[in-house]
């Protein structure tokens, strides 16, 4: 079913977002197999992505083939597991974290590619910038050494309000091209998940994290 549900996508995707920018689909592999994620990198998934570090230090060495991100929250003691080793983080919410990040990277003499984490919808449930701080918070974090802010990250609501959903989408869409017009170097724009990843690429989002979309569910009541 993984392959199946992985080449339904990529077809879905092929054509880019509404903007025909390339959609970078990252599979999210929490409570995934390594046999599993390898299978469906061997069927087209370029790049894979853990929620939480324990995770990804169990597995990383075992990927093979495929780019490695991070998308889950990230506690600032564990920053010394993912500098270097993940391609990406998509988590940073707080100029704390950032510092925290770039300290590690001229510790270990590595720079680290980051994306901003918006709380587009304003809920007190999810961390981020709030998107009247995001630009401050943007423009603080690129000061910061050894780290490179290469775009935005945030998770909608749940909700059933496509109106809601969209608009958010493209608050997204205008910060992420603002901060791009004043000369950030930014290349994704991370909004989109299995409930609501096509509205997200309608509304400008490049970047999508599926993860029961290709794997199916898994059982989050078994406690890790």
């Amino acid at each position: 079913m993984i392959k199946e549900n992985l080449l339904k996508v990529l077809e879905e995707i092929k054509n880019g977002n509404n903007l025909a920018e390339p959609i970078t689909l990252v599979g999210a592999t929490k409570m995934v197999s390594v046999d599993e994620i390898n299978f469906a990198i061997s069927n087209g998934l370029k790049v894979v992505a853990e929620n939480r570090v324990q995770e990804f230090r169990e597995k990383t060495a075992f990927i093979n083939g495929a780019s490695q991100h991070f998308i889950g929250h990230l506690q600032t003691n564990k920053v010394k597991y993912l500098v270097g080793k993940v391609d990406l983080i998509h988590s940073v919410d707080s100029i704390r974290l950032g510092q925290e990040i770039s300290k590690e990277c001229l510790k270990k003499e590595v720079y680290q590619d980051i994306l901003v984490e918006i709380n587009i919808g304003g809920e007190l449930s999810k961390s981020g910038f709030s998107l009247e701080n995001a630009k401050d918070g943007v423009m603080e974090l690129t000061k910061l050494p050894n780290i490179k802010v290469v775009g935005l990250m945030a998770m909608l609501p749940k909700t059933e309000d496509t109106a809601l959903l969209k608009n958010l989408c493209l608050q997204m869409r205008e910060l992420y091209d603002k901060l791009k017009s004043d000369g950030l170097p930014f290349t994704y724009l991370s909004v989109g998940m299995s409930a609501d990843y096509k509205i997200a690429i309608e509304n400008g989002s490049n970047t999508i994290r599926l993860g029961t979309t290709i794997f199916g569910k898994r059982n989050y009541e078994v406690k890790n």
